[in-house]
């Protein structure tokens, strides 16, 4: 189960459900989690009363800023996470017209037992 939050700078709800579509797609494409597998956090800021500060570090980014921070459990190749990056950024743009150099992803992974779907259990790590 991946846990998607996704900030976008200047994003109305058109532009934040195509981002999580591009995220989830790039999950399930590069990584295999099953299609029905989604929990997103989608927030857009509006540059006055929520704001995302960005840097020019390792890129040139402008107003179209996208943060993605996938949490997973862990056991993924390093090879994996690139293609999952590269895909989130193709996505990005083909279905949100974002342009990749505008799209930073952070993996966080976990284990089994860090995961509760409800009901107060683990149900990743029962006995």
């Amino acid at each position: 189960m991946p846990l998607v939050r996704i900030d976008a700078l200047r994003a109305d709800s058109e532009r934040l459900h195509a981002l999580g579509r591009a995220v989830h797609d790039a999950l399930v494409e590069t990584i295999g989690f099953p299609p029905d597998d989604l929990f997103q956090v989608l927030t857009g800021h509006d540059g006055e009363r929520s704001v995302l500060r960005y840097g020019q570090y390792l890129g040139n980014r402008d107003d179209d800023l996208v943060l993605v921070g996938v949490t997973m459990r862990a056991g993924r190749t390093p090879d994996e996470k690139r293609a999952l990056y590269r895909r989130i950024a193709e996505l990005a743009h083909a279905y949100a017209g974002t342009e990749p150099r505008n799209v930073l992803v952070t993996v966080t992974e976990n284990t089994s037992v860090d995961w509760s779907f409800g009901d107060g259990v683990a149900q990743y790590a029962q006995d």
